[in-house]
């Protein structure tokens, strides 16, 4: 497993607060007991030692947070809990925050040291509405010791993807390609979000490209590096350009530590045809998977909000993620005859394309470098890839799966959709590197959520269930419009009725 290198580190705090009314006594009692299941569940968590029960415990509580570098934190009613204290508490920290409170134990408790949880949530959400504080509260946040601390083990990959995005710089090179403005970049939405945004030329990179031509040392290491991951034989056909893709590399690991400036994270979305490769003599798809594999995505067609979409998925799942084209239906010959649709239906099928930008780790053992071919076609008119070479094509691996983008509309107005499925153990019998998706009720929800909202082509795909932690983050982040595959039963917002009707005789 690649060790990611762009992705920041939770550190997890839990606050316990009191109203002042109640025995604080009980609320420390139940944080030692929630204390003792996060160890159980290998949750490391600093307990502040102020339990805060009026504004002067807040400010103490800060402090201590602060010296213990804590940037994800558990407010933890014990008992109903000071609303005003506690939200001012959140407010000030800044970072996020859930929310839950204690269940009753017992009727020995009930008897003189009542907690009052569900009363006191109420009070803390409105309060939150107040200073317009954004927290995660789980599902069911009243619950015991074992239930909420099986909650906030949940919290930390949210968590996790929200500080990523507050402290993520996005570097591009390159207008979009042209007929692609699908991928189009407001940027206030993202400086909204608290991301980062520095566009470049397309020349900016030829230079930092022919100036790491001097790294000779680093260059070879790299040169080095790929040869292993690729081997001999079928899988590293062109070794002669490897130097070449190695020095991208170079360049481009270069310009993310003398750019990062006030951020602490990188991606990039760079410009990656048709003029890329007459300037610099191959295709940079596999210095992208290489990057992307170790957190560091770098996006197509400089799809800004595609690197960012990427990113998320990265952090969510502290795993290898990828960007793929939600590209072509299946045709039902290249299925096997007992291949599981994993309960999508025929017409939910479709394939995951990219000309080769996922990371090898990703792939089944098919993968191998290889040539753009419709690239190939353009600028080599069909001949011996010369200038095409470089992307890194075979089958996606089967398994779980999340497809997901976070998207600005050309007005400025941010949603996200998400949606959970499988890859299929079924080779897609084409090139690039693609695999055969199959998310139950994909095709009503590309009709009216993906098209009907003005999704582009691309999507992030995270190699394993996270749509609910990248649903709450999305919401963490201020974003409320999120599309999701619904059930047969139910219809999706403008859709036909006189059809949906119909269509469940």
């Amino acid at each position: 497993m690649t060790i990611l290198c762009n992705i920041p580190e939770v550190k997890f705090g839990v606050v316990g607060v009191s109203r002042d009314c109640f025995p604080a006594s009980l609320t420390r009692s139940r944080l030692d007991a929630l204390s003792e299941f996060l160890k159980k569940k290998s949750v490391k968590a600093y307990i502040c030692r102020t339990v805060v029960e009026n504004e002067t415990d807040a400010l103490a509580a800060l402090g201590e947070l602060a010296e213990n570098g804590i940037n994800a934190l558990l407010v933890y009613l014990g008992n109903f809990g000071p609303e005003c204290p506690t939200t001012l508490l959140m407010k000030k920290f800044g970072n996020p925050c859930m929310v839950a409170a204690a269940a009753e134990e017992d009727k020995k408790v009930l008897m003189n040291d009542r907690g009052d949880a569900l009363c006191g949530l109420l009070n803390n959400s409105y309060n939150q509405k107040l200073r317009d504080i954004k927290s995660y509260i789980p599902q069911y946040p009243v619950g015991s010791p074992k239930e909420i601390a099986d909650q906030a083990a949940g919290f930390i990959d949210i968590a996790r993807t929200v500080i990523g995005v507050r402290n993520l710089k996005i570097i591009g090179f390159g207008p979009r390609p042209q007929d692609f403005m699908a991928c189009n970049a407001p940027i206030k939405p993202l400086y909204d979000l608290g991301v980062e945004v520095q566009e470049n030329s397309e020349l900016d990179l030829l230079l930092a490209y022919k100036e790491a031509a001097s790294e000779t040392k680093l260059i070879a290491a790299v040169t080095a590096d790929m040869n292993r991951e690729l081997g001999k034989g079928k899988k590293n056909p062109y070794p002669d350009i490897l130097p070449k893709l190695a020095q991208l590399e170079v360049a481009l690991l270069q310009w993310k530590e003398k750019h990062a400036g006030a951020s602490k994270f990188v991606a990039f979305a760079n410009k990656c045809w048709p003029s890329f490769e007459p300037a610099f003599g191959f295709v940079p798809c596999y210095v992208n998977s290489r990057l992307t594999g170790r957190g560091i995505p770098v996006a197509c067609e400089v799809d800004l909000y595609g690197a960012l979409s990427e990113y998320m998925a990265i952090c969510a799942t502290s795993g290898p993620a990828t960007l793929l084209d939600i590209n072509n239906s299946v045709p039902s010959d290249v299925l096997p005859k007992k291949c599981s649709l994993k309960g999508a239906q025929s017409n939910d099928l479709f394939m995951g394309f990219h000309c080769g930008n996922t990371c090898s780790e990703c792939l089944a053992d098919d993968y191998a470098m290889k040539y753009q071919l419709i690239m190939n076609r353009g600028l080599e008119n069909g001949g011996k890839p010369d200038i095409t070479r470089g992307t890194l094509e075979g089958s996606l691996k089967a398994g779980p799966i999340t497809f997901f983008r976070l998207q600005s509309n050309p007005a400025g107005a941010l949603s996200s959709y998400i949606a959970e499925g499988e890859i299929l153990d079924a080779p897609p019998q084409t090139f690039g590197g693609t695999g055969i998706f199959a998310i139950p009720g994909f095709a009503r929800f590309y009709r009216h959520i993906l098209i009907g909202n003005g999704y582009p082509h691309h999507g992030a795909v995270a190699f394993k269930k996270a749509g609910s932690v990248l649903f709450e983050a999305v919401k963490l982040l201020g974003v409320d419009n999120i599309g999701v595959p619904l059930p047969d039963s139910l219809p999706y917002p403008g859709e036909n009725l006189f059809e949906f009707f119909a269509g469940q005789k």
